[in-house]
């Protein structure tokens, strides 16, 4: 079994820490027809891996899915971040299309989104905001604005329009979580815009600021699915309109999963964003997914310290558990790629035995798509397939979808196999 010897090769400098695999027979239906179609993926390493007997965070995680599967009732927030994959949010809006369709009456909630089309970049293809104003946007990766802190999203939009109008509504998805409750993050201190929703103003029943907290939550007597929101700016301030994101809430069971992505991210970009502890805060986490990675070691071999991005990945984990001790985190392996597009990039591999060890001082789980790809030099063999682009670092429409369903059927897998753990 490749992906044994491959894994048992990497030293975890952790005595009698060993992860646990699964084998050949243990592929779904769905993973055995990827293996008939890929040949060159190695299918039977696509599993969250664990590192010693047992995960407190993940099998609380693991109880409190299956009493809200069983009994339709209670919500859980997940969260995953990284860099330009999640921004284009196709294998993540894949999983979380599974998550809010797969069980009957948890729907759960859309969660935080970015107008990115907005701030003149690329949008997911799942919704859409329009607005008729003109507006600047930032990204923390290459804006770091000394008049504003990022928050979660890690990106902003700016207008100083007397009025401001935006428009969201769902596109092309089959998950459309209506929400009676809407927040919208914005200018820290005082706002300097009155709010108004149109034919939507009736439905209106409480407007909350929270001016220290930098968001304004709306509540509605109805649900929505679409949003119509004027912002008309207070006599004489002089102060710009400044949004962060928009979540939306709803009172139903189910799973909240928030993808957040900036193209370029690594993680210094998210560290530097002074309020991502404030605003994660709101809404503990229970689930954190960090698939960040790729642009912290995409450089020559010389250049990438793994110390350095040990030291950047354990202050994220650390900031993460500080909003909820007992959250579970996956942390996901980078694909493979090549730097300047010829040179395969022996990075992932020390990334990867970073991954592990910190996987297992705090007892977290691992998804390794570096090892699923097929390591060192497979996105050549992905891009020959048609699952890569000619960049050698991103994926094709097929190929995010195909790591969407391989996610998906990771995580149905850890759903069965988590409780045994302990044995």
């Amino acid at each position: 079994m490749r992906c044994l010897l491959l894994i048992c090769s990497i030293p975890l400098f952790v005595l009698g820490q060993t992860p646990l695999l699964c084998t050949n027979d243990s592929l779904s239906k769905v993973e055995q027809e990827i293996a008939r179609t890929y040949p060159f993926i190695e299918v039977q390493c696509n599993q969250f891996q664990f590192f010693g007997n047992e995960s407190p965070n993940w099998m609380l995680l693991n109880r409190e899915l299956s009493q809200m599967i069983e009994s339709g009732k209670g919500k859980l927030n997940f969260y995953h971040i990284g860099g330009s994959h999640l921004q284009a949010d196709i294998y993540s809006h894949d999983f979380r299309t599974f998550l809010q369709s797969n069980w009957p009456g948890l729907s759960g909630e859309r969660g935080l989104v970015f107008p990115y089309n907005l701030a003149h970049t690329n949008n997911p293809s799942n919704y859409d905001f329009s607005s008729p104003n003109t507006w600047r946007g930032y990204r923390s990766v290459t804006q770091r604005s000394e008049d504003f802190d990022y928050g979660l999203s890690g990106a902003a939009i700016t207008c100083s329009d007397s009025l401001v109008v935006i428009n969201f509504k769902h596109l092309r998805t089959l998950v459309k979580p209506p929400f009676d409750r809407l927040r919208i993050y914005h200018n820290t201190g005082e706002f300097p815009y009155e709010l108004n929703f149109g034919d939507q103003e009736l439905l209106v029943t409480d407007v909350a600021h929270y001016p220290e907290m930098g968001y304004t939550e709306v509540r509605f007597s109805d649900h929505l699915d679409s949003l119509d929101l004027l912002f008309v700016k207070k006599i004489n301030t002089p102060f710009a309109l400044e949004l962060f994101g928009f979540e939306f809430l709803n009172d139903l069971p189910g799973i909240t999963y928030t993808a957040i992505g900036i193209n370029g991210a690594s993680l210094p970009t998210y560290l530097a964003n002074t309020n991502f502890s404030r605003d994660l805060q709101l809404r503990p986490p229970d689930l954190f997914i960090l698939s960040v990675g790729t642009n912290d070691a995409h450089c020559s071999y010389d250049a990438f310290d793994p110390l350095v991005y040990k030291a950047n990945l354990e202050k994220l984990i650390l900031q993460i558990l500080e909003s909820n001790p007992n959250c579970a985190i996956l942390l996901t392996v980078p694909n493979d790629d090549y730097y300047m597009r010829k040179y395969p990039n022996r990075n992932t591999a020390r990334q990867r035995e970073v991954i592990f060890q910190l996987a297992a001082q705090y007892q977290m789980a691992v998804w390794d798509f570096y090892g699923i790809m097929g390591e060192l030099g497979s996105s050549k063999t992905w891009k020959t397939a048609g699952l890569m682009q000619a960049d050698y670092v991103h994926f094709t429409g097929t190929g995010y979808h195909l790591k969407g369903t391989l996610l998906i059927e990771a995580f149905k897998k850890n759903l069965s196999s988590l409780h045994n753990l302990r044995n």
